[in-house]
């Protein structure tokens, strides 16, 4: 009597452990939440007033036109368009929500003298 061996194809097990493994893998959170996309495209759509300030601080205003990866195009009026990389930008905001500007020096002190 002739006994046949049989063997489990070690295949399947092999691929049955790595999709266990793949499953038991923490996924990582994307690392873009499109938040910078929809503001943008908010004040596209609005042509809200900006003002885009540069990391050697110089301010330029006007409404974003359209955007890519890398730059923004900025629209202004009775000036030439720019097109900004946006690695040169510090910080952007509405020209309705301007940002408190520090005292002088000079206003500062003298503040202060009215007070006492």
């Amino acid at each position: 009597m002739n006994r046949r061996l049989i063997r489990p194809n070690f295949a399947e097990i092999k691929d049955k452990m790595n999709a266990q493994d793949q499953a038991k893998k923490k996924i990582h959170p994307p690392t873009d939440t499109s938040a910078e996309n929809y503001y943008y495209l908010k004040q596209m759509n609005k042509k809200t007033p900006m003002a885009v300030v540069f990391a050697d601080g110089q301010v330029i205003e006007g409404y974003i036109e359209w955007y890519d990866r890398n730059t923004i195009k900025l629209n202004r009026e009775n000036a030439p368009n720019l097109l900004i990389y946006k690695a040169n930008i510090k910080y952007i905001y509405k020209l309705d929500e301007m940002p408190e500007a520090e005292p002088e020096p000079e206003a500062a002190e003298e503040a202060k003298k009215k007070k006492k």
